[in-house]
């Protein structure tokens, strides 16, 4: 990888979340914020550029991703209130969730010299950001590896043949994709997940990924496809797990180069096994508290 460090571009928010018991709090959110954090605490370089207004919550996610790391852009600061998202938790750990979201992006081309960019979620489809996100993938340069979650948001996709164009687009573009068996439900009804993962390579993905909750992941890199079955752990609730898993990915591809441009049954084996682990820690903690490598680690049994 050339560049400096990782770049991930989209959404920050409040998640104001409801438990079970009726209870509400505040905690920061946002898949490609929750991703940054994760690779700040796996000791991976990261920037963030989001969109965050100047009042307290829009304070708050800044000092809480700062603590841990991550670098802020002064460009995010773009919105007269900080995005919201709504969250009701389910006895089974699921959230719901009802958006009051802004997502603009600055005119000019921010990608820089990053070496690796992140995208995704709601920042990849939610105008106007979206289509001016899209347009500075098209200019990047070559060497600039790209990473994408979808993490589909039906609720705020009124347009689906348009959305699932634009993650085509998107995909096409993308070194690496990670998809949730439930964003594949929605992008490919019908499909078996070996189907979903030949689809997302097709596309021109080196490195696909589906992840399917209790019964772990799916990889394909070329032509080896690698299962990884999930620990049995005590669900808490699932509130940043699939970013937990993009993170932890992420940073298999940074410390193995090999595993987009010459995979293996074994690299992308141990891609998996770190990914899910990491995602089983998260799946164990209330809310969207992402795990440190060595935390990592110690779950494979590294450590």
């Amino acid at each position: 990888m050339t560049g400096d460090g990782v770049l991930v571009v989209g959404e920050s928010l409040m998640d104001i979340v409801t438990d079970g018991t009726g209870r509400t709090t505040e905690v920061v959110g946002g898949s490609p914020a929750n991703v940054a954090l994760g690779l700040a605490r796996q000791q991976v370089p990261v920037r963030l550029l989001t969109a965050l207004g100047r009042d307290a919550r829009g304070a708050r996610i800044r000092d809480r991703l700062a603590a841990d790391g991550v670098d802020v852009l002064d460009a995010s600061w773009s919105l007269k209130a900080t995005s919201t998202a709504h969250a009701r938790i389910s006895a089974d750990g699921s959230a719901d969730y009802v958006f009051d979201i802004t997502w603009t992006l600055p005119a000019s081309d921010a990608l820089g010299d990053a070496g690796l960019v992140h995208i995704g979620s709601i920042g990849a489809f939610l105008e106007p950001g979206a289509t001016t996100l899209e347009g500075w993938l098209a200019r990047r340069e070559r060497e600039t590896l790209i990473t994408f979650d979808p993490n589909i948001r039906p609720a705020l996709l009124a347009d689906r043949p348009a959305a699932v164009a634009r993650f085509e687009r998107l995909a096409a573009m993308s070194d690496v994709v990670k998809l949730s068996d439930e964003d594949a439900g929605w992008l490919f009804p019908g499909l078996s997940p070996a189907q979903v993962l030949e689809r997302i390579s097709g596309l021109g993905a080196r490195l696909a990924a589906l992840t399917m909750g209790g019964a772990g992941a799916l990889l394909r890199a070329g032509e080896v496809e690698v299962g990884s079955a999930a620990p049995a752990v005590a669900v808490r609730d699932t509130v940043g797990a699939g970013d937990t898993f993009m993170a932890a990915l992420i940073h298999r591809v940074l410390a193995d180069p090999g595993l987009l441009a010459s995979p293996t049954q074994s690299s992308v084996a141990a891609a998996a096994s770190y990914a899910v682990a990491a995602a089983a820690i998260t799946v164990q903690r209330v809310g969207a508290n992402l795990p440190t490598a060595a935390e990592i680690e110690i779950a494979e049994g590294r450590r």
